[in-house]
């Protein structure tokens, strides 16, 4: 029997070259990638397929459904919150339109197939709000539920496309004939900021701790965007690609919900200069906080709850903040600059 089609969309990206070359490893999936840019020649041999577009092209979506019988969605492609902040509207469109496009692709794949194409979306803490530092404090570890009054476009088009997916889950086109047929089964994960020691950070709002490891690891000086009390939760990218898999094998009987939020550890910015200033003794670290991106950041939680994935699927992350710095970040970026 020929495996099942994994479409992952987005491959290009810190989190997709992460995933691509997991799933290669494992074997289970032929993955059948779509990117802006075409994938790096390394890549190339992990994957069925490669296609370079645009998810807002909804006849390169119909394509590629016709020509593979999807099973998993793997959407990925988002434009991140930097840059979405300077370019809201096209923010919207990449977002939520090309989210949409997914959606209603993934769902008419279900329909055709006759079972419920799994649709794994990666989500953000960018969903939370909090008003000021002094409610941050007091509300702690946040639930998935809490505080969903997000600042940035980015936070907004993460939230509605949560709803999307669960309205294509449980309600898609409900009064109309097509009411019993097959829907598909959206899952989503609320990362929080993640960190990579094979790729470069690209400048989101919580970029600031690789940032600073990338920068020691080259020799160069690094002023911090945040203060150095600034806090949120992080995650090692293996333990984010494992969240995915892990949820996307989850049984659907024991979900609960369809967002989960997933988390590792919360240092402050602080803490993790003075890491970073262990391993790099000569890291010149100051701190020059950005008076718009320093508030995006203390709009989102200090921690967030991730009981219910914990409970739901079993989750648990192999890296806290140490092993994270010292076994997965420190040499990897060594291995990156001694290229």
């Amino acid at each position: 029997m020929s495996k099942p089609v994994v479409l992952v969309t987005g491959a290009n990206g810190e989190i997709g070259r992460s995933l691509l070359e997991r799933m290669h490893q494992e074997g289970r999936y032929s993955v059948v990638t779509v990117d802006l840019r075409p994938l790096p020649e390394r890549y190339r041999p992990l994957c069925l397929e490669n296609y370079a577009g645009n998810i807002m092209d909804r006849y390169l979506l119909d394509q590629i459904a016709a020509h593979h019988e999807i099973a998993v969605v793997f959407h990925l492609a988002a434009l991140l919150s930097t840059r979405g902040e300077r370019d809201p509207e096209l923010a919207h469109q990449v977002n939520v339109e090309g989210t949409l496009h997914l959606l209603r692709m993934a769902n008419s794949q279900s329909q055709r197939l006759g079972r419920a194409v799994r649709f794994l979306f990666p989500s953000s803490i960018a969903v939370y709000g909090l008003p000021d530092v002094a409610e941050k404090k007091r509300a702690g570890r946040v639930t998935e539920e809490q505080w969903n009054v997000p600042i940035t476009m980015y936070g907004c088009n993460k939230l509605y496309c949560e709803h999307l997916g669960r309205y294509f889950t449980q309600y898609y086109r409900q009064l109309g004939a097509l009411s019993t047929a097959a829907r598909l089964d959206f899952r989503a994960l609320r990362f929080p900021g993640l960190i990579s020691a094979e790729t470069v950070p690209t400048g989101g709002t919580s970029d600031f701790g690789p940032e600073m490891l990338h920068a020691a690891a080259q020799g160069h000086p690094y002023k911090c965007f945040v203060g150095p009390d600034a806090r949120i939760p992080f995650m090692a990218m293996p333990d984010a690609v494992q969240s995915m898999l892990q949820l996307l094998e989850a049984d659907r009987e024991r979900l609960t919900q369809s967002v989960y939020n997933v988390s590792a550890f919360s240092p402050t910015a602080g803490e993790i200069a003075a890491r970073v200033k262990k391993i790099y003794p000569g890291a010149e670290i100051t701190y020059e906080p950005d008076p718009v991106r320093a508030k995006i950041v203390d709009s989102w939680p200090e921690d967030i709850d991730d009981s219910r994935a914990r409970r739901d699927w079993g989750w648990n992350p192999a890296y806290n903040f140490e092993r994270a710095m010292d076994d997965y970040l420190v040499p990897g970026i060594k291995q990156l600059y001694a290229k």
